[in-house]
């Protein structure tokens, strides 16, 4: 079995968009890559505010957003699949030492590399009661990519990659995570071709 073949595992990757990615959802999008393996990925784009606040949300759901650090958050496009579905990408909130499955709440995925994304009513439950995790990032729906798929479109070079860094995620101005993304490779924008593949 040759080197080449060995699958690579982007969990807890950055997926930062090519110029010739013209999907509007996608367009200089960066997702954060929740799950990679033998059946495919998924994760979710941190960069692209959806139409709606994080409050109007709560509203929606008849919870008070307990938060006021959280008050202006916009809720993130998270990608084109169950987009009437919420995702919650969060600090960890297991104990160290705990394993996973000790997270304070019912549907939560731990992502090796240290956050988790959950799906449940529950860590919004705690957020209306002025709790919850320290940070977070919510989005409505999720992005998916079938088995080998997203290898085959970084083969086509529609995406880069690099080690996920927490603090774009939540520390950085949406504006300006996909420039940041972009940095942590020693990249900047304009220094990617839109005619690459088209000589």
């Amino acid at each position: 079995m040759s080197g080449d073949s060995a699958p690579i595992n982007l969990t807890h990757h950055f997926l930062m968009a090519m110029p010739g990615l013209e999907d509007p959802l996608f367009s200089k999008s960066v997702v954060y890559i929740c799950e990679h393996g033998p059946r495919g990925a998924m994760g979710l784009v941190i960069n692209k505010p959806a139409d709606i606040q994080l409050v109007e949300l709560f509203d929606k759901i008849d919870l008070p957003l307990a938060r006021p650090d959280l008050v202006d958050s916009p809720v993130l496009q998270g990608g084109p699949v169950q987009v009437d579905r919420g995702f919650v990408l969060h600090q960890p909130t297991f104990s160290a030492g705990e394993p996973p499955e000790q997270s304070l709440y019912a549907s939560s995925m731990a992502i090796p590399g240290g956050l988790e994304m959950t799906t449940s009513k529950d860590v919004l439950e705690a957020l209306a009661a002025g709790s919850g995790p320290a940070k977070l990032l919510v989005t409505l729906g999720y992005a998916a990519w079938s088995s080998g798929q997203l290898e085959s479109e970084i083969g086509e070079n529609s995406w880069l990659t690099v080690d996920a860094d927490p603090a774009i995620i939540f520390d950085t101005p949406i504006a300006q995570r996909y420039e940041r993304a972009l940095a942590l490779l020693g990249l900047q924008a304009w220094m990617l071709s839109t005619q690459a593949g088209h000589a």
